[in-house]
């Protein structure tokens, strides 16, 4: 299938938000851009679909407005007026041509999923390959209200437990796509999360 980052040239702050080209085309993340409808209409007339990593203000942002363009499912973890589909850990869902499992990451926030298929991981902000705090092998902050970094750190694990071996391409909520051994990245993002290496200064 193929994936575009369709909030790459954004000049506003901004998740990385995907479309999945394919069997079901999907957008992971509607993002915080208001050019994201033109940005995805440059591969698309039809969205059957967006899955939503978690619903902080740069993800979701343009929801509302991608679903009056489109009308698509709507897949989260957690209420939102525009959800059409509650998605819960160890659910499945379909992301272009492929089935993910829903793995339910915590930490960075309270409704955090990631997707993981044989070959990809979209990992929102749970795990990033570089963020500008960190280069391979990232994480997402933990220190603002209602965040933990100890339940980050066991988002990490189950992540690792439940990611199969051949995962070899990672799109993270913020930072470049990582295509290789996926799974070294995010057992580096573990190390360092777990040695307690802040991220910001005043962590």
């Amino acid at each position: 299938m193929d994936i575009h980052h369709v909030t790459e040239d954004a000049e506003t702050f901004t998740c990385n938000a995907y479309l999945a080209v394919g069997e079901e085309t999907t957008l992971v993340d509607a993002g915080g851009w208001d050019g994201v409808i033109d940005a995805v209409r440059e591969y698309t007339d039809d969205v059957d679909a967006v899955v939503l990593t978690h619903q902080h203000g740069d993800h979701v942002a343009q929801l509302e407005a991608v679903v009056d363009a489109f009308d698509p499912d709507v897949y989260a973890y957690a209420d939102h007026p525009r959800r059409t589909h509650a998605i819960e850990d160890g659910d499945t869902v379909q992301i272009g041509d492929e089935t993910f499992d829903v793995v339910y990451t915590p930490g960075h926030a309270d409704d955090h999923v990631s997707f993981v298929s044989e070959t990809t991981l979209f990992s929102g902000d749970v795990v990033v390959h570089d963020d500008g705090a960190f280069d391979y092998g990232s994480f997402g902050r933990t220190d603002m209200a209602g965040q933990s970094r100890a339940r980050l750190i066991e988002s990490i694990e189950e992540l690792l437990a439940r990611m199969p071996d051949g995962v070899e391409h990672l799109y993270a909520g913020h930072g470049d796509v990582f295509d290789g051994d996926v799974r070294d990245v995010v057992e580096t993002a573990l190390e360092r999360a777990e040695n307690r290496e802040p991220k910001y200064p005043d962590e």
